[in-house]
Parts: structure tokens; sequence; C-alpha cells
């Protein structure tokens, strides 16, 4: 016996984003032709469709640096997927560019998330914010000796290239400043930047992508999506990688490079390390 069926006219399905008629479309309550195109930046409609709020100018200009900072680091490995997917596929850009995308997980582009949530949930649990930068070195020192006793990594501490420095963060710092972006999470991120080599022994550089999780939590973002922003800006850094393989091919070099290396293991001597798997 089948439910009887819903009225069309009580069915409804709730949207604060677009909605489209025969002959306009409206975003966020505005007219997309009228309002939006030609005075909205990619950027501040990002920013508009995620919070519901308009940024100031600063903001506008301080999330666009933190998309720029993530768009594009060379041949990672998601731009070689991508790069390998688009050789396999060519007919399908769009799996190229999820490919590459698919890639964003706890390794690379994924400390914005992790650092973001990490310092958020420090800022959160505190009384007060400190005022001054020696109170969040005190802040710092205990966020660092708790995760030492714990033994676990502090996210966007340390890059595996940038050993000395990673040129985007004093350049994210300085715009934070100059916009009056910077807040609590970049106060806390900078105060271990400071005070982690009394506790570990070595100094590591601030990794530039766990900056922008400080940004963004400091533009108030939702914590759920900051890997959603840092998907976002490597989506325009795929699409450049992707233009540059129809330049200057390097896809069928890179498959031939790995397939002509490769050696045959016997499966008793690869047996060894089953262990990785458990």
């Amino acid at each position: 016996m089948s439910a009887d069926p819903i009225a069309a006219d009580s069915v409804r399905f709730p949207t604060s984003l677009g909605v489209s008629t025969t002959s306009t479309i409206t975003l966020l309550g505005e007219d997309l032709a009228e309002d939006l195109m030609g005075n909205v930046s990619l950027t501040e409609l990002v920013y508009r469709m995620v919070t519901l709020r308009t940024p100031t100018p600063g903001q506008v200009r301080m999330l666009d640096a933190c998309l720029l900072a993530l768009a594009d680091h060379g041949f990672t490995p998601t731009a070689i997927a991508a790069r390998l997917t688009y050789l396999s596929a060519p007919d399908s850009i769009q799996g190229a560019m999820a490919a590459g995308l698919l890639g964003g997980g706890s390794r690379f582009l994924g400390v914005t998330e992790d650092c973001g949530q990490f310092l958020h949930g420090i800022v959160a649990a505190l009384a007060d914010l400190p005022e001054h930068a020696d109170a969040w070195d005190e802040v710092a020192r205990e966020v660092v000796a708790a995760a030492r006793e714990e033994k676990r990594i502090i996210p966007g501490l340390g890059h595996p290239v940038h050993k000395e420095l990673d040129p985007r963060t004093p350049a994210l710092v300085r715009i934070a400043t100059e916009e009056g972006c910077y807040g609590p999470h970049l106060a806390l991120f900078e105060a271990i930047g400071r005070v982690h080599s009394e506790f570990l022994g070595r100094r590591l550089v601030l990794n530039g992508a766990g900056v922008v999780g400080a940004a963004l939590a400091d533009l108030e973002l939702p914590m759920r999506l900051l890997r959603g922003f840092a998907l976002l800006a490597r989506a325009a850094g795929l699409l450049g990688q992707l233009a540059e393989e129809l330049r200057m091919p390097v896809g069928m070099d890179t498959y031939l490079f790995v397939e002509q290396h490769a050696e045959f293991v016997a499966p008793a001597e690869a047996a060894k390390g089953q262990e990785r798997l458990a």
C-alpha cells in the first residue's frame, strides 16, 4: 500500500542562494546580472555565500590573499595527479580537476583546516583573550607542552621544502595587520612559532597553509568548511597546471619514467612490509 502523495504546493526547499525564473537569476536576494556581475568579485561572493554577511574590503583582500597562497606550488602530488589523469583521459577535464582535488588530504592542503580547527579549539576555551604578545607566549607554551606530553604534532608547524622560511607567512601576517583582520588565531599561531623551540630543541617554520587556516578562522569562516577554501584555491591552480600540460606536456614523460624504472620484487620479499597494511 503506497503512502499518500505529497501535495505539490506543500513542498518547500528553502534556499538563500540562487533562484532562477525564465528570464532572471537571483543570488543572495540580488539580481545576478544587474547587481552583482561587474560589481562584486568572486572572492567577495564566496564570502557572502558561505557566511551570508557582506565582508569589508579588508576582509575581501585578506581572503583573496589566503586563496592566492594556496593556489599552486608547482609539481605537487595534486598537480601530478591532475596531469596524469588528463594524459589518460584528455576528453575529461572534469576528471583531471577532480583527481587533483581528491588529493587534498591530511598531508597536502588539509593542514589549513587542521591548523584552523586546532587553534580554534584552544582560543574558544580561553576565558579571556590575551592582550599582549608575552601573554600569548604563555598560552602557547602550555599548548606546546601539552602536545609534547601527548606525543601529538601541532598542525602547521614545519614544512617539507621551506626549512628556513615559508615566504607566505610574513606576507599573510602583514596583510592581516594592515586590514584589521589580525585576530586571536593568528596571534596564537605566531606565539607557537616563537616558543616551540624551547620544547622541541629545534626551530620549525610556520607553514603558510597553516597560517591560512589561522587567518580564515580570524575571518570567522565556518571551521567545518576551511578545507573547502583550500580546495577552491587549488582548483584555480589545477586549471593553470592543465593549461601548462597542453603547452608543455610532462605527463607522458612522468608515466614512462616510472614505468621504465619499475623493478620486480618477489612476493616473499614484499611481504616483509605487510605490517604497514595492518
